[in-house]
Protein backbone atom coordinates (compact mmCIF):
# COMPACT_ATOMS: atom_id res chain seq x y z
CA UNK A 1 0.00 0.00 0.00
CA UNK A 2 0.91 3.65 -0.35
CA UNK A 3 1.17 5.26 2.73
CA UNK A 4 2.78 1.71 4.73
CA UNK A 5 4.84 1.26 1.87
CA UNK A 6 3.04 -1.64 0.26
CA UNK A 7 5.46 -3.37 -2.40
CA UNK A 8 7.92 -5.83 -2.72
CA UNK A 9 10.09 -4.85 0.22
CA UNK A 10 6.79 -5.23 2.36
CA UNK A 11 5.65 -8.24 1.05
CA UNK A 12 9.38 -10.13 1.33
CA UNK A 13 9.15 -9.05 4.89
CA UNK A 14 5.68 -10.70 5.45
CA UNK A 15 6.97 -13.87 3.75
CA UNK A 16 9.64 -13.68 6.56
CA UNK A 17 7.58 -13.27 9.47
CA UNK A 18 5.64 -17.06 8.18
CA UNK A 19 9.42 -18.25 7.56
CA UNK A 20 11.15 -17.21 11.44
CA UNK A 21 7.83 -18.08 13.28
CA UNK A 22 7.83 -21.20 14.95
CA UNK A 23 3.63 -21.31 15.49
CA UNK A 24 0.65 -19.64 14.52
CA UNK A 25 0.82 -18.11 17.64
CA UNK A 26 4.04 -16.36 16.73
CA UNK A 27 3.07 -15.47 13.66
CA UNK A 28 0.21 -13.31 14.44
CA UNK A 29 2.37 -11.30 16.99
CA UNK A 30 5.34 -10.77 14.81
CA UNK A 31 2.50 -9.39 12.31
CA UNK A 32 1.15 -7.49 15.00
CA UNK A 33 3.73 -5.67 15.84
CA UNK A 34 5.13 -5.60 12.04
CA UNK A 35 1.69 -3.86 11.17
CA UNK A 36 1.96 -1.63 14.53
CA UNK A 37 4.90 -0.36 13.50
CA UNK A 38 4.58 0.14 9.61
CA UNK A 39 0.56 2.20 10.74
CA UNK A 40 2.43 4.12 13.22
CA UNK A 41 5.41 5.32 10.78
CA UNK A 42 2.33 5.86 8.22
CA UNK A 43 0.16 7.94 10.56
CA UNK A 44 3.07 9.69 12.54
CA UNK A 45 1.41 8.48 15.73
CA UNK A 46 2.07 5.44 17.75
CA UNK A 47 -0.57 3.19 16.55
CA UNK A 48 -1.07 -0.52 18.52
CA UNK A 49 -2.40 -3.46 16.92
CA UNK A 50 -3.91 -6.64 17.61
CA UNK A 51 -4.54 -9.39 15.71
CA UNK A 52 -7.66 -12.07 16.21
CA UNK A 53 -7.74 -15.67 14.60
CA UNK A 54 -11.12 -17.76 14.49
CA UNK A 55 -10.46 -21.43 13.76
CA UNK A 56 -12.68 -24.25 13.43
CA UNK A 57 -12.72 -26.18 16.68
CA UNK A 58 -10.38 -23.92 18.04
CA UNK A 59 -10.46 -21.34 21.17
CA UNK A 60 -10.11 -17.92 19.89
CA UNK A 61 -6.25 -16.47 19.72
CA UNK A 62 -5.08 -13.06 20.51
CA UNK A 63 -1.91 -11.23 19.73
CA UNK A 64 -0.94 -7.75 19.96
CA UNK A 65 1.93 -5.42 19.34
CA UNK A 66 1.60 -5.09 23.10
CA UNK A 67 0.33 -5.89 26.23
CA UNK A 68 -1.72 -3.37 26.21
CA UNK A 69 -2.94 -4.36 22.47
CA UNK A 70 -3.70 -8.14 23.54
CA UNK A 71 -5.76 -6.76 26.67
CA UNK A 72 -7.93 -4.51 24.50
CA UNK A 73 -9.07 -7.18 22.12
CA UNK A 74 -9.39 -9.87 25.03
CA UNK A 75 -11.64 -7.42 26.57
CA UNK A 76 -13.66 -7.02 23.39
CA UNK A 77 -13.60 -11.07 23.85
CA UNK A 78 -15.29 -10.82 27.28
CA UNK A 79 -18.02 -8.76 26.23
CA UNK A 80 -19.08 -10.58 23.32
CA UNK A 81 -19.06 -7.68 20.34
CA UNK A 82 -17.39 -5.11 19.39
CA UNK A 83 -15.77 -3.40 15.96
CA UNK A 84 -13.32 -6.72 15.59
CA UNK A 85 -15.77 -9.29 15.65
CA UNK A 86 -17.94 -7.33 13.58
CA UNK A 87 -15.54 -7.15 10.89
CA UNK A 88 -14.42 -10.99 11.30
CA UNK A 89 -18.86 -11.65 10.46
CA UNK A 90 -19.27 -9.28 7.79
CA UNK A 91 -15.83 -9.25 6.06
CA UNK A 92 -16.03 -5.54 5.99
CA UNK A 93 -13.87 -3.25 7.94
CA UNK A 94 -15.34 -1.31 10.37
CA UNK A 95 -14.36 2.34 12.34
CA UNK A 96 -15.09 3.70 15.39
CA UNK A 97 -14.16 7.05 15.11
CA UNK A 98 -14.48 8.34 18.55
CA UNK A 99 -15.00 5.79 21.32
CA UNK A 100 -16.04 8.19 23.72
CA UNK A 101 -19.19 9.02 21.73
CA UNK A 102 -19.41 5.62 19.41
CA UNK A 103 -23.00 3.82 20.83
CA UNK A 104 -22.63 0.76 19.12
CA UNK A 105 -21.23 -1.15 21.35
CA UNK A 106 -21.39 1.11 24.39
CA UNK A 107 -19.65 -1.23 27.06
CA UNK A 108 -16.69 -1.85 24.87
CA UNK A 109 -15.97 1.61 23.64
CA UNK A 110 -16.52 3.45 27.04
CA UNK A 111 -13.75 0.82 28.60
CA UNK A 112 -10.93 1.44 25.72
CA UNK A 113 -12.12 5.04 25.77
CA UNK A 114 -11.32 5.35 29.46
CA UNK A 115 -7.56 3.33 28.66
CA UNK A 116 -6.87 5.95 26.50
CA UNK A 117 -7.37 4.80 22.52
CA UNK A 118 -10.38 7.05 20.78
CA UNK A 119 -10.02 5.58 17.48
CA UNK A 120 -10.20 1.99 16.43
CA UNK A 121 -9.78 0.40 12.70
CA UNK A 122 -10.83 -3.33 12.14
CA UNK A 123 -9.94 -4.53 9.33
CA UNK A 124 -11.06 -8.50 8.35
CA UNK A 125 -8.67 -10.67 7.10
CA UNK A 126 -10.07 -13.19 4.21
CA UNK A 127 -9.13 -16.82 5.03
CA UNK A 128 -9.97 -20.21 4.02
CA UNK A 129 -13.17 -21.87 5.41
CA UNK A 130 -13.81 -22.26 8.74
CA UNK A 131 -11.02 -19.44 9.97
CA UNK A 132 -11.94 -15.80 9.71
CA UNK A 133 -9.18 -13.04 11.16
CA UNK A 134 -9.07 -9.17 11.69
CA UNK A 135 -6.50 -6.63 12.13
CA UNK A 136 -7.22 -4.23 14.60
CA UNK A 137 -5.51 -0.55 15.26
CA UNK A 138 -5.91 1.52 18.10
CA UNK A 139 -5.19 5.03 17.93
CA UNK A 140 -5.03 7.59 20.75
CA UNK A 141 -6.79 10.18 18.96
CA UNK A 142 -10.21 10.87 17.54
CA UNK A 143 -10.19 10.81 13.58
CA UNK A 144 -7.44 9.12 13.52
CA UNK A 145 -7.93 6.93 10.56
CA UNK A 146 -9.29 8.44 7.34
CA UNK A 147 -11.00 7.00 3.96
CA UNK A 148 -7.37 7.13 2.51
CA UNK A 149 -6.24 5.14 6.06
CA UNK A 150 -8.76 2.79 5.89
CA UNK A 151 -8.01 2.14 1.93
CA UNK A 152 -4.57 1.45 2.47
CA UNK A 153 -4.78 -0.41 5.66
CA UNK A 154 -6.99 -3.02 3.29
CA UNK A 155 -4.12 -3.38 1.01
CA UNK A 156 -1.98 -4.29 3.14
CA UNK A 157 -4.58 -6.82 4.69
CA UNK A 158 -5.07 -8.51 1.03
CA UNK A 159 -1.40 -9.15 1.20
CA UNK A 160 -1.22 -9.93 5.25
CA UNK A 161 -4.01 -12.32 4.57
CA UNK A 162 -1.90 -14.26 2.19
CA UNK A 163 0.70 -14.80 4.89
CA UNK A 164 -1.22 -16.01 7.39
CA UNK A 165 -3.19 -18.19 5.06
CA UNK A 166 -0.06 -20.13 4.73
CA UNK A 167 1.35 -19.90 8.76
CA UNK A 168 -2.05 -21.38 9.29
CA UNK A 169 -1.45 -24.03 6.25
CA UNK A 170 1.56 -24.62 7.98
CA UNK A 171 0.63 -24.57 11.68
CA UNK A 172 -2.54 -27.51 10.80
CA UNK A 173 0.34 -29.86 8.82
CA UNK A 174 2.69 -29.43 11.91
CA UNK A 175 -0.26 -30.36 14.36
CA UNK A 176 -1.44 -33.30 12.27
CA UNK A 177 2.29 -34.78 12.22
CA UNK A 178 2.14 -34.02 15.98
CA UNK A 179 -1.10 -35.50 16.19
CA UNK A 180 0.21 -38.81 14.50
CA UNK A 181 3.51 -39.16 16.69
CA UNK A 182 1.10 -38.69 19.46
CA UNK A 183 -0.85 -41.58 18.15
CA UNK A 184 2.37 -43.90 17.43
CA UNK A 185 3.34 -43.31 20.97
CA UNK A 186 -0.02 -44.56 22.36
CA UNK A 187 -0.30 -47.69 20.30
CA UNK A 188 3.39 -48.41 21.06
CA UNK A 189 2.52 -48.39 24.88
CA UNK A 190 -0.53 -50.02 24.59
CA UNK A 191 0.73 -52.57 22.52
CA UNK A 192 3.56 -53.36 24.88
CA UNK A 193 1.44 -53.06 27.77
CA UNK A 194 -1.44 -55.91 26.36
CA UNK A 195 1.58 -57.71 25.74
CA UNK A 196 3.01 -57.65 29.61
CA UNK A 197 -0.08 -58.76 30.40
CA UNK A 198 -0.78 -61.48 28.10
CA UNK A 199 2.76 -63.33 29.50
CA UNK A 200 1.65 -62.31 33.17
CA UNK A 201 -1.88 -64.06 32.30
CA UNK A 202 -1.11 -66.48 29.85
CA UNK A 203 -4.37 -65.66 28.02
CA UNK A 204 -5.28 -64.15 24.21
CA UNK A 205 -4.10 -60.59 22.98
CA UNK A 206 -7.90 -59.73 23.02
CA UNK A 207 -8.55 -60.93 26.76
CA UNK A 208 -5.33 -58.90 27.55
CA UNK A 209 -6.65 -55.48 25.84
CA UNK A 210 -9.78 -56.28 27.36
CA UNK A 211 -7.91 -56.15 31.00
CA UNK A 212 -6.42 -53.50 29.92
CA UNK A 213 -9.19 -51.43 28.89
CA UNK A 214 -10.92 -52.27 32.41
CA UNK A 215 -7.93 -51.05 34.33
CA UNK A 216 -8.60 -47.76 32.28
CA UNK A 217 -12.01 -47.25 32.96
CA UNK A 218 -11.93 -48.35 37.10
CA UNK A 219 -9.07 -45.81 37.08
CA UNK A 220 -10.70 -43.00 35.18
CA UNK A 221 -7.71 -43.04 33.43
CA UNK A 222 -7.04 -42.58 29.52
CA UNK A 223 -5.49 -46.20 28.28
CA UNK A 224 -2.31 -45.36 27.38
CA UNK A 225 -1.70 -43.47 30.71
CA UNK A 226 -2.54 -46.98 32.24
CA UNK A 227 -0.42 -48.70 30.12
CA UNK A 228 2.46 -46.45 30.03
CA UNK A 229 1.94 -47.27 34.08
CA UNK A 230 2.29 -50.35 34.01
CA UNK A 231 5.39 -50.42 31.82
CA UNK A 232 7.00 -47.73 34.20
CA UNK A 233 6.71 -49.94 36.93
CA UNK A 234 8.69 -53.16 35.48
CA UNK A 235 10.84 -50.95 33.29
CA UNK A 236 11.07 -47.32 35.50
CA UNK A 237 11.51 -46.39 31.38
CA UNK A 238 8.80 -44.64 29.39
CA UNK A 239 8.46 -46.52 26.25
CA UNK A 240 9.48 -44.45 22.83
CA UNK A 241 8.42 -44.97 19.53
CA UNK A 242 11.58 -45.23 17.06
CA UNK A 243 10.92 -43.49 13.69
CA UNK A 244 13.83 -43.91 10.24
CA UNK A 245 15.58 -40.58 10.37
Amino acid sequence: MDEMGLNASVVGQLQDLVIDSEDVSGFLEDLAVFTASSVSAARGQDVLCGVTLSRRRRSMTVAGSSHEARLIDEVQQAYGDGPCLEAMRTGKSVLVRDTSTDSRWPEYCSTIAERGHLAVLCVPLRLEEGATAAINLFAPHSDAFDEASIRSCEQFASQAEKALRLAVRIGARQQRAEDLEQAMRSRTAIDLATGVIMGQNRCSQEEAFRILSKASNGRNQKLRDVAESLLQSLTNETPVSHFDA
